[in-house]
């Protein structure tokens, strides 16, 4: 496998990477030819084969652009081309980028993540208590999921309330017994489950029936008949 140029920028190694050395190879030939007919003959064939490298590219917008001023960034702006499109050269970002803060605090309690304190922190916002209840009811029932997600197990109703109290200061409370009678939070039956046959039903019967002679069909009937014709061809003895 042969290796990338370090000398080249590092856009222009990711260009490489991206349609290979042997690519890179063809675009820097174009170089040495002098007529610039022939070159731009040679870069379209060479597009080509770019297209062919990465068929995925078909279906993004204005690939021909794309793909002639990949060539044009690889050959160098010095190498002149008659291009069916225009021709400009890379945008290169010299800023350094900002710094992404990564969370440095564990959650609170590992089963439910940073995501579900979110949550929680934007329930407690709400200005109504209605709004509230329907908040820590949604977010109650989010948490009983993820608990039978990350524990393997699931959670009694009065574990999760009592979780979701702890995660929301005691601001979000919710009542057991109402939560207990009406499955508040049950996660709704999926429509596989629903299109399933009970245990007990009955599989519908077979109004096919096997033919006479189950196991020889048709072959056996004959074979059978034939042998109650000889039966009834033998002349019968006199008893003596």
């Amino acid at each position: 496998m042969q290796e990338i140029p370090t000398q080249l920028p590092f856009h222009l190694q990711l260009l490489v990477r991206e349609y290979g050395h042997s690519t890179y190879q063809l675009i820097q030939s174009l170089a040495q030819i002098e007529d610039v007919a022939e070159r731009t003959r040679r870069a379209a064939g060479i597009v080509q084969l770019m297209l062919r490298l990465r068929p995925s590219l078909r279906e993004v917008p204005d690939v021909q652009t794309r793909l002639w001023n990949h060539l044009h960034a690889l050959a160098g702006e010095d190498v002149a081309l008659d291009a069916p499109v225009p021709l400009s050269p890379p945008r290169l970002y010299t800023a350094r980028p900002k710094r992404v803060e990564y969370p440095r605090q564990a959650p609170k309690l590992k089963a439910y993540g940073r995501g579900v304190e979110a949550l929680v922190a934007k329930a407690l916002t709400l200005p109504s208590d209605t709004e509230r209840e329907q908040a820590a009811v949604q977010i109650g029932r989010t948490m009983k999921f993820l608990f039978r997600q990350h524990n393997k197990e699931n959670a009694k109703d009065t574990t999760i309330i009592r979780h979701l109290a702890e995660l929301s200061g005691g601001q979000l409370k919710l009542d057991a017994q109402v939560v207990a009678d009406q499955g508040l939070f049950e996660l709704p039956a999926t429509a596989a489950a629903s299109n399933q046959p009970a245990s007990g039903a009955s599989r519908p019967e077979r109004s096919e029936r096997r033919p006479e002679g189950s196991f020889g069909g048709d072959k056996g009937n004959k074979k059978n008949g034939k042998k109650r014709k000889k039966f009834r061809n033998e002349p019968q003895q006199p008893p003596q």
